[in-house]
């Protein structure tokens, strides 16, 4: 297929410095590299201030650089509870975000922790779609540990109104196929597809497994290469029409940019 066929959204990217990646805030230069690999929009969320606002404001800024391309996600963390509910008014309300990411790891405590809850059952009242990183790759894998797949299947029933986004769906297999078995079980649960541990076939058994209305594409962009991570779903084996709901179709019914 051709990608020039379908919408491409892209739904796990990164704005704000991370001296770490060596990641820079730099706008253009994001386009630059969406424009190299065919990526239509974007959506950025910023998780690198403690202060969630902050990294909201970020966000913000960055999407007015560029609105017909980036689509703002808010973050929020429960390390200060007070500031929590307000954080995600102000984002929602006033920044007009259109989903949120959460970040168990910079947290410290795992999806499911009851410092959760009060976020979830605000986003539940919403209906909105929450991101997180999920992962489970092994005994050494400390995100994993709090993010695995499995966690989030007590979550999705508990907020039913919640549409759930596994970030990596788990990373490696192990983790892919608890990702699998949250989205069989759980018609909220939606599977994203970036990864550094994909195997062979892995964009095969995510569909197959979760249905192609709830594979979505990401590519943690700048961290990963858009180019390497749209190609996995381009040479899927895979028909064309489940790629062009991976690629874009889903994102665009699951965050309502048709509206």
């Amino acid at each position: 297929m051709h990608i020039q066929d379908t919408p491409v959204i892209d739904f796990h990217g990164h704005v704000g410095g991370w001296g770490s990646y060596a990641t820079s805030d730099d706008p253009d230069g994001y386009l630059r590299m969406m424009d190299a690999a065919g990526v239509d929009k974007a959506c950025v969320n910023c998780i690198f201030h403690g202060d969630a606002r902050r990294s909201n404001e970020v966000t913000s800024a960055y999407v007015g650089r560029h609105p017909d391309r980036f689509i703002g996600v808010a973050f929020v963390t429960p390390g200060y509870p007070d500031e929590a509910i307000p954080t995600l008014e102000h984002a929602f309300d006033v920044l007009g975000m259109r989903s949120l990411k959460v970040y168990p790891p910079f947290f410290g405590g795992a999806i499911d922790d009851l410092a959760y809850m009060p976020i979830f059952e605000w986003c539940d009242d919403r209906a909105l779609v929450v991101m997180s990183h999920s992962s489970n790759t092994g005994p050494d894998d400390f995100a994993g540990t709090l993010t695995h797949p499995s966690r989030f299947m007590p979550l999705a029933r508990k907020f039913p109104r919640v549409r759930w986004v596994l970030a990596h769906s788990g990373n490696a297999r192990q983790g892919n196929a608890e990702a699998v078995e949250a989205a069989r079980a759980y018609p909220n649960v939606f599977l994203e597809t970036c990864s550094t541990y994909t195997a062979a076939g892995t964009i095969e058994y995510l569909v197959e497994g979760a249905g192609e209305d709830r594979v979505i594409f990401g590519v943690d962009m700048p961290l990963l290469d858009p180019r390497s991570q749209l190609g996995k779903i381009v040479t899927a084996d895979i028909s064309d029409t489940a790629k062009k709901k991976v690629l874009g179709l889903n994102a665009i019914r699951l965050l309502g940019l048709e509206e």
